[in-house]
């Protein structure tokens, strides 16, 4: 019997649905349906080997079942349901991903920071707050977290009293989405505003999936040390760190005196960092909330949801 494969997963997904989907969208429905299971792969990241799948596919061979629509997002169709001539008018009656405000995301990355990275908690840093003649984007991150190992009770509190007690700084850039046109941009600028903490992240939230995109920023995530989170809007247990950061094992004091001058929503967290390392424990009133009611979380992060 045939190997089913990931183009067979495609295929079938698409089928079913009777119109183009993008990648996401095509594994989770082959999630929900439990047709992955069929495919056998025990990789880490699955739903990027069927976008490298597809994108080689449709670009290489001539036979290929799949048609490439678009591109932000790519859209992939199937030749036998969708002649090339029809295209046009099929792309409009596409839903697209409708166009949020970074804000609208935050309480996303609170929710998964907290159960999905170490348990950290983040706190919005709000850029129109600080002194307007140094006023810099490229300083500012847009969020910042604190959290603590996942030490033993006892482990911790021996840390506490020989005065080690050990912590973790994290700094989020976060952006909408993240394509080839705004890639280096969005790369660079997280690295500048986040080389006082221990670990640096980019977050979107729409992140192109081409093979060759997701290779560059594999490459500059591997040679700068900036982590990569997708979140998942639909299902924001889906979201997932791409790319892992790297841990620096000394703070930048000098930015964070930078910062703390000129930010005081960055000031007030370092009082806050302060609180929880004297009594010992993270206060989850001094960070954005986390909502952890799923159905409540979408509304939250929502077009109509006030940033």
């Amino acid at each position: 019997m045939a190997k089913f494969t990931f183009l067979d997963l495609a295929e079938e997904i698409l089928k079913n649905s009777g119109t183009p989907l993008d990648v996401s969208t095509i594994w989770k429905r082959g999630v929900e349906s439990n047709a992955v299971g069929k495919v056998g792969s025990d990789g880490k990241t699955p739903w990027i080997t069927l976008a490298a799948r597809l994108y080689v596919d449709s670009k290489d061979n001539s036979k290929s079942r799949f048609l490439r629509i678009g591109d932000n997002p790519v859209l992939f169709g199937l030749k036998e349901l969708h002649a090339v001539q029809d295209m046009p008018e099929k792309i409009i009656k596409i839903d697209m991903p409708v166009k949020l405000k970074e804000r609208n995301l935050h309480p996303l990355l609170a929710y998964f920071s907290k159960f999905y990275l170490n348990d950290a908690y983040v706190k919005t840093i709000y850029h129109e707050k600080s002194l307007k003649k140094s006023f810099n984007e490229w300083l500012h991150p847009d969020l910042v977290g604190m959290c603590f190992p996942d030490l033993h009770s006892d482990a911790r509190a021996l840390s506490a009293i020989a005065g080690e007690l050990p912590f973790k700084l994290l700094s989020f850039e976060l952006k909408r989405s993240l394509g080839f046109s705004n890639l280096r941009e969005s790369f660079f600028q997280a690295v500048s505003n986040s080389s006082w903490a221990h670990q640096g992240y980019l977050v979107a939230a729409n992140i192109k999936e081409s093979p060759d995109f997701l290779g560059e920023l594999k490459r500059l995530s591997g040679s700068f040390g900036i982590g990569v989170i997708s979140l998942d809007i639909e299902s924001p247990d889906d979201s997932s760190v791409l790319y892992p950061a790297a841990e620096r094992t000394n703070l930048d004091w000098d930015s964070i005196n930078k910062l703390a001058s000129e930010n005081p929503d960055f000031s007030q967290f370092l009082r806050d960092v302060r609180i929880d390392l004297e009594g010992k424990k993270v206060h989850p009133s001094e960070y954005d909330r986390v909502e952890a009611d799923i159905e409540k979380l979408k509304l939250l992060v929502s077009p109509a949801a006030k940033s």
